[in-house]
């Protein structure tokens, strides 16, 4: 099979690191410093990073690893590769009709995608597109919506559900604030600039967008339609989510006949409870370091997870860049990695092109790696193949 040539600018496109400088050019202002910034001082996103180069590879030599492969195995599906794209917020804002190009652009694949609940595209449109996807939710703060919204993704035919419950209360994103960005947007003469200034965004995802479908909403945090993305009078709705409790798992898991899998697990007693009430999978995240400024990062979180967790796969989100960033937390224990922002500024540089280009980069980097370090199949890594240095 002959892999298709790439387009003369994804051809320059060497790493998913690539994607975000290409982006930060493509996005006007306040789009790329929603999806690249995080919270307060940031100390949580960059940890997420710099906490993979305190493990080195320990690897065999001679051994035959010329019938490697990747594959996984989740909830009775095998998927081609070790890592999926993460739920992303307003997506659809970063590249034109981005939800569905990243589903689409997963199952072509065949890794997991996880939509979010966040999202700009109506849950029932990337559900037809991509059958596969899995769906986020974040739970209404109002508890008499939390059941409708599930019936909702009942009725869209999602096969996996995924809780997130880092949200307790509205993170302190300053970058937000000195980005110009806002849920919903307020026009001003900035804005007008910012977009102005940005022509292939503008014209390519923005007034698409507008002509093609309209005013873009939340569509996806309730079972009704949400605010408009851009307003300057209307507000989102964020409610308080801090008296939402265990009881409102046990409630979900209750009526969702599928797998659920809870995500911003950290700690291992709640690793113990996601066990007592039900869960099929948790993943270990601190959302990207854009909730808790200085929350533990998910690869030193691990292990201990995986002491009180053992029902069925243990997912990791968080800092992920790179194949041997993946291969590292599968050594520590990991069943699958997720990826957020790169697949983000992939979609924003090359639409679906560019989101296929960053799924074989890394799955090309996770290959080679497997090679160089002597191992077949991803089953065979273990802790046993890292060492672990102080910097």
């Amino acid at each position: 099979m002959n892999t298709p040539r790439l387009s003369r600018h994804l051809s320059k496109i060497l790493s998913l690191a690539d994607f975000e400088r290409e982006a930060q050019k493509r996005l006007p202002r306040p789009i790329y410093g929603y999806v690249s910034g995080a919270c307060e001082d940031c100390n949580t996103l960059r940890e997420n990073r710099n906490v993979f180069a305190e493990y080195e590879f320990v690897p065999r030599v001679l051994v035959d690893v010329s019938k490697r492969q990747q594959q996984i195995e989740l909830f009775g599906d095998r998927y081609a590769s070790p890592f999926g794209i993460a739920p992303m917020g307003i997506t659809a804002l970063s590249a034109y009709r981005g939800d569905v190009v990243l589903a689409q652009a997963g199952q072509r694949a065949n890794i997991p995608v996880i939509m979010s609940g966040s999202s700009l595209i109506r849950m029932e449109e990337v559900a037809q597109a991509a059958p596969n996807t899995w769906f986020q939710a974040y739970l209404p703060g109002r508890v008499e919506e939390i059941m409708p919204l599930i019936d909702r993704v009942i009725a869209a035919k999602f096969k996996t559900l995924v809780i997130t419950v880092d949200t307790a209360a509205a993170a302190n994103r300053e970058n937000n604030v000195r980005t110009g960005f806002s849920t919903p947007l307020r026009p001003s003469a900035r804005l007008a600039w910012d977009g102005i200034s940005h022509p292939r965004w503008l014209f390519g995802t923005f007034l698409k967008t507008l002509m093609c479908h309209g005013m873009p909403h939340f569509e996806n945090s309730f079972a009704t339609r949400g605010a408009p993305i851009m307003s300057k009078n209307v507000l989102r709705d964020f409610s308080s989510r801090g008296h939402l409790s265990w009881q409102h798992i046990r409630e979900i898991r209750a009526k969702w006949k599928g797998p659920m899998v809870i995500k911003g697990i950290l700690h291992p007693e709640d690793a113990k409870l996601a066990r007592q009430y039900g869960m099929d999978g948790l993943i270990v995240s601190n959302h990207g370091g854009r909730q808790l400024d200085g929350a533990i990062t998910p690869l030193r979180a691990l292990p201990r997870i995986l002491e009180h967790f053992k029902e069925g796969p243990v997912m990791l989100d968080s800092g992920v860049r790179r194949g041997s960033d993946v291969l590292k937390a599968l050594a520590l224990g990991a069943r699958c990695v997720f990826l957020g922002r790169p697949f983000n500024y992939a979609a924003a540089v090359g639409g679906a092109e560019g989101v296929d280009h960053a799924i074989s980069l890394l799955e090309q980097e996770v290959s080679r790696n497997m090679a160089m370090m002597g191992v077949n199949s991803v089953s065979e890594l273990s802790p046993e193949c890292l060492v672990h240095v102080a910097r």
